[in-house]
Order: structure tokens, then sequence, then C-alpha cells
């Protein structure tokens, strides 16, 4: 699994992010501060979720001080699902009951034992095929309003 990570700052919270993910044997592309560049929020969430989009990464990571920005940035590229989780319970839903695939968390807010908890939760999960037909109106929705049409995304 290769996993899109970015942040609009470095942190100890995204030094850990990082290296939990790598001890889950993930693999970890890099964007923003976290790769060495200056970018600010709504670009490294771009980033993160082209990345993710082109099916280039298989999930994406953004960090951002409240979390907010970069899921809100996130969420206006097609296809992207992105989802501020604050607790394990609710990251755990977001794959589960939104097919989630980029997570989003509170530098401020978010400690390391929390996000360890959301890091377990998140690779835990996975799409529950009951809420298929809630996820797929979410996709028509975006249809709708977006001039191209999203991809259809791996598992």
């Amino acid at each position: 699994m290769k996993i899109a990570v970015g942040s609009d700052e470095k942190t100890y919270l995204t030094d850990f992010v990082i290296e939990e993910l790598r001890k889950k044997g993930v693999e970890v592309e890099l964007h923003g501060p976290l790769k060495g560049e200056k970018l600010g929020w709504a670009d490294v969430a771009q980033s993160v979720s082209e990345r993710v989009r082109e099916g280039a990464c298989d999930q994406g990571i953004l960090l951002c001080w409240t979390g907010t920005g970069v899921s809100i940035a996130a969420n206006k590229v097609p296809g992207i699902r992105a989802a501020l989780c604050t607790d394990a319970r609710t990251a755990e839903g977001a794959r589960k009951w939104n097919d989630a695939n980029v997570l989003a968390m509170s530098l401020r807010a978010t400690s390391t034992v929390v996000a360890g908890e959301i890091l377990d939760a998140w690779f835990s999960s996975g799409p529950d095929e009951n809420e298929r037909n809630n996820i797929d109106k979410v996709s028509g929705i975006e249809k709708k309003y977006c001039r191209r049409p999203a991809p259809v995304l791996r598992d």
C-alpha cells in the first residue's frame, strides 16, 4: 500500500504519523514541507488528493492546524472523499460508511496517542458494502456538479 502524506508544516505529530505508517509496512510519499517544499495547506491538499485520484497512491493523509482546511480543499478534487477525524470511532466510520480515501487530522488537537488510535482504526476498517448505495449517491452528486466525472477508485 502506498499513502501520500502531506502537511503545511513539519511537526512532531507529522513525524509520528510517518513513522507509524512505515512501521505498518506502508510506502509513504511525502508532500509539502514534509518533503522540503514550501507549500500552504490548500496546495498540499491538492497535491496529495491528485495523487490519490490518479491512482498513484492508494490513499492520502493530510494535516493542518485544524484539519478543516485540508479536508475542504481535498474534497474539491473529484473522486476524493476526505474525512476530518478526531478519534478512532470517526476514522472507522469514515472508512466503513463513507469509503473515505483521504484522512485529515488536526495538528493542534491530535495527540500522538489519539493519532495512533486513528491510524489503527483507519487501516483496520474498509467499506461496508451495505453502504454502497449511499457512497454511489455521493459520487452522483459529484458528477452532477463537476465538469469531469470522477474516476472509478480502487478499493
